[in-house]
């Protein structure tokens, strides 16, 4: 058997040793649980907000001053320039949709528009289906005629041609003055046509708003009219129309008047379109307190 001297001994163990300082040596640790889980995912960038709502509002752009189209097709007017400054004021978006006038209670029934501005006179009858803001223009109506007519008032009209436009309270009040069944009613899709017709010898007279005759009148010289005033016709107010029962955006739309009113843009406005602002009492009577007018004048 042979012998295990202490050289050898201690040579093999040295050698142990060696390997199993190179074993320690070459043994690769685990990964940490940190270093092999997937890197998290980047935080979701939050959603845009919903975009504001933009409100339609509805126009008969044939009514000079009130509302009209330019060269370019804009719809531009009296309305439009308060509608727009209200709608500032409240912080609401508009835009302006060309509407005919014979459909344009039924679109905002129906929800195609959401708010009328077109030289609507408040009635009752038209308070049961809508809802209307306070007035913001006070209505005078005129009888247009030529220079050498003999109609003086009125009751002149009986038995005359009269231009209207179809579906104003204009037309409604001739057609009481002269019956239902009358001819003599001859009924355009606008007052400019109707003054038209006058001019041309188509028609003996028309029953329109002293806006409306006035602008016509200062722009078309050739015409050669006269306008003129019966105290038996009620005056009437203007209002923006809303769908009936949508208090939120009346409200709105009330802030926006009053604000306007306030701070001096409504009489800018004004002058801007009939060259001086209106009397004190003009345009700020709260609807709420106005008394209902009576169908008696030539407003829309």
């Amino acid at each position: 058997m042979p012998t295990i001297t202490t050289r050898n001994f201690l040579k093999t163990s040295s050698l142990l040793v060696a390997g199993l300082v190179l074993a320690a040596c070459g043994k690769q640790e685990p990964p940490s649980p940190s270093a092999s889980a997937p890197a998290p995912a980047p935080a979701a960038a939050p959603a845009p907000p919903p975009a504001a709502k933009v409100y339609v509002v509805g126009t008969d752009a044939a009514y000079a001053p009130f509302e009209s189209q330019n060269e370019k097709g804009e719809i531009v007017g009296f309305d439009i320039d308060v509608v727009k400054a209200a709608a500032e004021k409240a912080g609401i978006e508009v835009k302006f949709l060309n509407t005919p006038w014979e459909g344009i209670f039924n679109s905002v029934a129906q929800g195609d528009r959401d708010l009328l501005v077109s030289s609507i006179t408040i009635t009752p009858e038209r308070k049961q289906t809508l809802d209307f803001s306070d007035p913001y223009f006070d209505a005078q109506q005129l009888i247009a005629v030529k220079n050498d007519s003999k109609i003086a008032k009125f009751d002149d009209l009986k038995k005359l041609k009269v231009g209207v436009q179809n579906g104003t309270t204009g037309d409604e009040v001739i057609t009481k003055l002269q019956g239902k069944e009358s001819a003599n009613v001859k009924r355009f899709e606008s007052t400019p046509l109707a003054l038209k017709e006058l001019e041309g010898g188509g028609v003996d007279a028309v029953v329109a708003d002293n806006g409306v005759v006035v602008h016509y009148v200062n722009n078309n010289p050739g015409s050669k009219f006269k306008t003129i005033a019966d105290s038996s016709f009620a005056s009437e107010q203007y209002g923006i129309a809303v769908k009936k029962g949508n208090a939120e955006l009346l409200e709105k739309i009330n802030k926006g008047l009053a604000a306007i009113k306030t701070d001096g843009t409504y009489n800018q406005i004004y002058t801007k379109y009939f060259g001086s602002a209106p009397a004190a009492a003009g345009a700020a009577t709260p609807a709420s307190a106005a008394a209902p007018a009576p169908v008696a004048a030539a407003s829309k």
